[in-house]
């Protein structure tokens, strides 16, 4: 069985957590059904294979090029969601994360998950902590902001006075705000740690570090997503509100960054 075809499987397998995230929510049940675990686990496992055999197969870690490491990003996420299926109150993140996952995969598959075939500078040890914290990091953010997404949906619902099933399927607004709260503090240790390791490597071994380098402008630009995502939690008056639209926004800025990067500088000058 080939790493594609993994994929595929996790791929549907993700899709169908999302399918029965939405029939919960369309039946009004205040959660999705424990069993529901069992499908976001086998598709992890599914991913987990995938990865496995891809580090079998071209013998290094599922981290080099576009398709692995976004690969390797799906696949932190779908473990934080199984981690979230877990926990009761905490279950209805996969609603957002479970879409985001198999529109990676979805990409993943359509630019390869082959290794790029040029020889890449940053190897090694110090390669493999760097992409693990940034990647973990990004997976993070992406809890983060599926916990305030789901924050300012119910909000709404209280706003209004909608008590009906989103409302129901929704933990509260504190629940959510704490869910995102962890994630930042999780994930901005983690891209700070990143970005050291590989401007400490840039530094050392090339002796310099030029600021108009897409993957340094690109880092230091989700550095300052995450710094303003946490700094918006601060404050009194209305700072979880204010927090969840701000993460919200600093996600949708990192991605959309990303892709303008990616469509307008070559594979060889970006680092993913």
């Amino acid at each position: 069985m080939t790493t594609t075809i993994l994929h595929v499987i996790a791929l549907l397998l993700y899709a169908g957590v999302g399918g029965l995230y939405g029939l919960s929510l369309a039946s009004g049940r205040s959660a999705m059904p424990r069993a529901g675990v069992a499908l976001i686990a086998a598709a992890v496992a599914a991913h987990a294979a995938a990865l496995i055999l891809f580090t079998t197969t071209y013998n290094e870690l599922p981290l080099v090029g576009l398709g692995a490491a976004l690969s390797s990003f799906a696949f932190l996420i779908g473990a934080g969601m199984l981690a979230a299926a877990l926990v009761t109150e905490a279950r209805p993140l996969g609603l957002v994360l479970a879409p985001i996952i198999a529109v990676v995969l979805l990409i993943v598959l359509l630019v390869g998950i082959a290794p790029p075939d040029q020889e890449l500078e940053f190897r090694g040890v110090w390669f493999a902590l760097h992409v693990v914290m940034a990647v973990t990091a990004y997976a993070a953010m992406a809890v983060a902001f599926a916990a305030s997404l789901l924050y300012l949906l119910q909000f709404r619902e209280l706003k209004d006075k909608r008590f009906g099933r989103l409302f129901r399927f929704v933990p509260s607004l504190e629940t959510l705000d704490g869910m995102a709260t962890k994630a930042l503090l999780v994930g901005f240790p983690a891209l700070t740690l990143a970005l050291a390791l590989g401007w400490a490597w840039t530094i050392r071994f090339r002796h310099s570090l030029s600021m108009n380098d897409p993957k340094v402008m690109w880092a230091v630009f989700t550095w300052l997503a995450f710094a303003i995502a946490l700094i918006a939690r601060r404050g009194r008056v209305d700072a979880e509100r204010r927090a969840a639209r701000v993460t919200v926004t600093a996600f949708t800025a990192i991605v959309a960054v990303f892709v303008v990067l990616r469509l307008t500088i070559s594979g060889r000058g970006f680092f993913l």
